[in-house]
Formats: structure tokens, C-alpha cells, sequence
């Protein structure tokens, strides 16, 4: 027997029109690249995000074409995670991060029909286009001052737009967006998301034991929107009508901080290195931060180290740590606290937890995978993660090589080792080709690099594996020195031999100015391999 319940899509373009009709009044804010702040409405950007999808209409765009996005965070970027949509299109962000020739190469894979550029990175979009000939480019800009390259002012377009619009009619399973992975295993792969996933998605997040998101807050959002849809937080301000702050191209620690207070900040979102950036900004300049009562912080994209979570957490921040990835639209597990059956813990034990990538969200599920079978909820068996859920990709987007990301009964290998605890709580102990086996044992290099930032003089570091006549592999740490700080490698191997056993302290350590990073601010070990794995080091 079925419910007798009625069968409404699940359309994340109801966000936007749900926001308008009941929070029309409350604030988007942006900083533009002048470092100005504009402000605005739910109300005035929906009514702007229907016309760029009348515009968008205008042009030829039919049901399904990609219009790509080359953005930093900002009103304009906002509009279009609904304008694009409501079109019928597929929201494709483009990483600004990476090389011209690598993005070129996802839009041509991509196929997209539109992109929208910021006027201040037309340098990079110029490189790009060598590569790369969509139908139309369309420029924000703050003069619509026209250009020899024919291209098409925002504004003028959103206000060429015919009215009244009509939506055309959309199914929940109807794609919505397009973003590539990072590349860190591989050549990047898209994951197409539908308005059925993004829609549970947003709502899981909101959840008071996911991230307790709630109409009053002032929402921060520093990871930036042309990856993984900036975590979904734009959906979910829209969704519940959240006055959100977007800080354009100016993340440099005194210009965050001036919007932390004042826009009076309760919510913000980043990855480790923007917090740890910050740390040492306010430790120079503590007269600069004046964060909010009940500050949240969610910190994800890489492990955080528990010496960060401690530095925050003595400011009065209550730190959220989230894991995920591209193909899991991006959350999968929450560590927000320990549960209520767990209160007789000490600080550190309650950190530790925190420091893990903890417990999964509604509606999915995980596990733990290796030669063995599923592995056992003791938090030492490590096996590769696997996971399944609504929102949780079933294939890449035209690409027919990579079935063996899914396993036989239809779980995603996400490539990442780690344990599960009995309490179920998830420990990322790895990705699978950076673990490091020596004399047949494996060491982790994600736990001696978190173990490494909390020395005193270290900043990060990174920890790969070098080949070794005895061993086959023995761990080598580059590592990146706070300013004015000093260490030698006895110091920091000293302060590893009190947490690791002997073998698994690092065989060579490397101090440098800074570390690789892909594109989305993760270490990029691919590059410390090629510099350091040489037979000569």
C-alpha cells in the first residue's frame, strides 16, 4: 500500500522564491573588488535571478545546457546558483585556481554553451579562451563599459530580460549543477548533482546536530563558491532565509576579520589553512577580532589539527568539523561534539573526537573496506571508505572508465583510508595512494602531519613516502616554519617519539618556504613526490 501523500518536486529554486515571499527584507552583502560593500535583498535578488533566466532563455538556452560560472564570491555568483537553474540550465562553476589549460579543458569536457566572468579576472578568462569558445561571455562589471572583445555586460543583460518570466516545468531529478573534482588522484571527473539531491542535502545541513543553521544567523561563507557549491550554504541561507556575507576577492586575514564584526558574524565556513592564517593574524592583532557569542566555525576540506581546534575553541568558537568530498555533493559526516551518552570525557579526549571526521548525517551511510571484507567498528581496522546515500554520486558525467569507483553493490570508494570506532565515529587515516608501508606495516601520514602542526614552531607540514633500500618505504615530513620560529629535525622528531612508535617517526625531514597546494587549498603530495622522492635525497 502507498501513502496517500501529494508528489511535489524537491526544487532547490524554491529556496530563492521561498526567501523572497517570506525573508524578501533581509541582507546579502558583498564585497566588491574595489573592497566597497554592496548591499541588497532575498527579495530584490530573486526578482534579478529571474531575469538573468529570461535573459538566459532569451539567448537559446534549453533544458540541460551547461552555462559555466567564473566567480569569486559575491551577489552576482549568488544569483546565478538560482538564475541558471531556473532557466532549466546546469550551474557549471569553473575553479579559478587552476591552470588556464586545466579549466579550458573542463569546459570544453563540460560543453558549456555561457560563461560569466568577473570583470577583475578577464587576465585569466583571456588565457582560457585560447583554449576554450563559448557562444556568449558575459562580464560583471562595475562600469558596463563596453569592450573590444564583444562581450556581454551583466547588468545590461538582466535588464534586457522580458517579464513576466515562467519557470520552465522541472523534475526533482532534473540536473542542477556541474562541478569537477580536484584532480588529486587524477584527472578531474564531473559530478553532475540533481535538485532531488541538493534539496536533501540543504536540509540535512540545517539540522541542529549537523550544522544547527537557523533564520537569525549571519552566515560567512570563505570557502569559495566555484568548488562543491561552496558546501551548499548558499542553499541553505537561501532556504531558511539567512542573511549571508560573501567576501569576494579580499580573503586576506584584516579583511575577514572586518567582516566578522562588522556584519556581526554567528556562522562561517572555511578550510584549516584560513583558520590557522587568522590565528596568526589575531595573535598579532587581537584588537581586531570581536567574534559573536556562540560563534560557529565549520572547518573542512582537510583534517584539522587539534592544536587549531584548541586556539579556537579558547576564543569562545565552537568548531564544527565536516568531511566530504565533490562526489558527495559535498557532506557525509559531522563532528560537532561527542554524544550525550559519552559526558565523563576530559577536554583532550573531547578535541580528539572533535579532530575526527565523525558521525554520518542523515540519510547516509558508511563503511569501511579491505582485503578482509567490512572491516570492524574497533577504530584500528583500516580499510578504504566507502559511502551511499540520496545525495551521493552514482556515476561521472560522460565518463565511462571509472565503474570501479562503485563498488558491486552500488557503494562509492570514496579512495580515502580510514577506521570507524564503536561508537561509530569515522578517523580519516589516509587517502589510499598516500599511505605509507614500511617493512609491510602501514603508517599514517595524515596522523604524524596533524601531530607535526602542533609543535610550537611548526606551521604544516606535509608527510610522504620515500622509497627505501630495507624498508620499501619510510616517511619523509616537509615541513613549513612559523615566522621567526626555529627547529631542527631532532626537535620535531623528539616531539613525534612521545605519540608514534620509532618506526614510524620520519626518516628525513625537509624544511621549506611552503607547501603545494591543488586548487582547493588541499597539499598536492603528487608534487612533493616528484621534487623529493628522487634516489639521490
Amino acid at each position: 500500500m502507498r501513502g496517500l501523500m501529494m508528489n511535489t518536486p524537491l526544487l532547490v529554486t524554491s529556496f530563492i522564491d521561498r526567501a523572497a515571499e517570506i525573508f524578501g527584507d533581509v541582507e546579502i552583502v558583498s564585497r566588491r573588488a574595489d573592497r566597497s560593500i554592496q548591499r541588497y535583498t532575498y527579495k530584490e535578488c530573486a526578482n534579478r535571478a529571474r531575469r538573468l533566466a529570461s535573459a538566459l532563455r532569451a539567448f537559446g538556452l534549453q533544458p540541460g545546457d551547461r552555462v559555466a560560472t567564473l566567480m569569486w564570491n559575491h551577489y552576482a555568483h549568488f544569483e546565478a546558483y538560482f538564475g541558471i537553474p531556473l532557466a532549466g540550465g546546469v550551474l557549471h562553476t569553473l575553479n579559478l585556481r587552476l591552470h588556464p589549460t586545466e579549466i579550458a579543458r573542463i569546459a570544453n569536457h563540460a560543453r558549456d554553451r555561457c560563461v560569466i566572468v568577473d570583470e577583475v579576472l578577464l587576465p585569466l578568462w583571456e588565457q582560457v579562451s585560447v583554449h576554450f569558445k563559448p557562444e556568449r561571455v558575459i562580464v560583471v562589471s562595475s562600469s558596463r563599459v563596453q569592450n573590444q572583445k564583444s562581450y556581454d555586460d551583466y547588468e545590461t543583460v538582466i535588464d534586457s530580460a522580458s517579464e513576466p518570466f515562467i519557470p520552465p516545468a522541472m523534475h526533482e531529478d532534473d540536473a542542477i549543477g556541474l562541478c569537477y573534482t580536484s584532480g588529486t588522484t587524477g584527472i578531474p571527473k564531473g559530478v553532475l548533482y540533481s535538485h532531488r539531491a541538493l534539496a536533501l542535502h540543504t536540509m540535512a545541513l540545517a539540522l541542529p546536530d549537523v550544522l544547527g543553521l537557523r533564520q537569525a544567523d549571519v552566515m560567512l561563507p570563505i570557502v569559495p563558491m566555484f568548488h562543491v557549491n561552496a558546501w551548499g550554504l548558499p542553499f541553505a541561507a537561501a532556504m531558511l532565509g539567512i542573511k549571508i556575507v560573501l567576501p569576494g576577492a579580499c580573503l586576506d586575514s584584516p579583511s575577514i576579520c572586518e567582516l566578522f564584526n562588522s556584519e556581526r558574524v554567528t556562522f562561517a565556513a572555511g578550510v584549516p589553512t584560513v583558520w590557522l592564517t587568522m590565528l596568526r593574524h589575531i595573535e598579532e592583532h587581537p584588537e581586531t577580532w570581536r567574534p559573536q557569542p556562540g560563534l560557529r566555525i565549520l572547518v573542512g576540506g582537510a583534517a584539522p589539527p587539534e592544536a587549531l581546534i584548541r586556539e579556537l575553541q579558547k576564543r569562545g568558537v565552537h568548531v564544527i568539523h565536516g568531511w566530504g568530498m565533490t562526489e558527495t555533493s559535498p557532506l557525509a559526516t559531522i563532528s560537532r561534539g561527542v554524544k550525550s551518552t559519552m559526558s565523563n570525557l576530559s577536554d583532550d579526549e573531547r578535541v580528539a573526537i572533535t579532530a575526527k571526521q565523525g558521525l554520518p548525517v542523515p540519510f547516509v551511510d558508511i563503511r569501511t573496506v579491505n582485503t578482509n571484507g567490512v572491516c570492524p567498528h574497533d577504530g584500528k581496522t583500516m580499510g578504504e571508505l566507502e559511502v551511499r546515500g540520496p545525495w551521493i554520486a552514482s556515476a561521472y558525467f560522460e565518463s565511462e572508465g571509472d565503474r570501479d569507483k562503485w563498488s558491486d553493490d552500488a557503494w562509492f570508494r570514496t579512495g580515502d583510508v580510514a577506521t570507524i570506532d564503536g561508537e561509530n565515529y569515522m578517523r580519516i587515516t589516509d587517502r589510499t595512494k598516500d599511505l605509507i608501508k614500511s617493512g609491510g606495516e602501514w603508517i599514517s601520514s595524515v596522523d604524524l602531519e596533524n601531530a607535526l602542526m602542533s609543535h610550537p614552531s611548526v606551521q604544516e607540514s606535509a608527510v610522504i613516502a620515500i622509497p627505501d633500500p630495507k624498508w620499501l618505504e619510510r616517511p619523509l615530513a616537509v615541513v613549513v616554519l612559523k615566522a621567526g620560529a626555529a627547529a631542527t629535525p631532532e626537535s620535531l622528531r623528539a616531539h613525534l617519539a612521545t605519540r608514534f612508535p620509532k618506526w614510524w617517526l620520519p626518516e628525513k625531514f625537509i624544511f621549506a618556504n611552503e607547501i603545494p597546494r591543488t586548487g582547493t587549498g588541499k597539499f598536492l603530495k603528487s608534487k612533493l613526490r616528484e621534487l623529493y622522492c628522487s634516489d639521490g635525497l
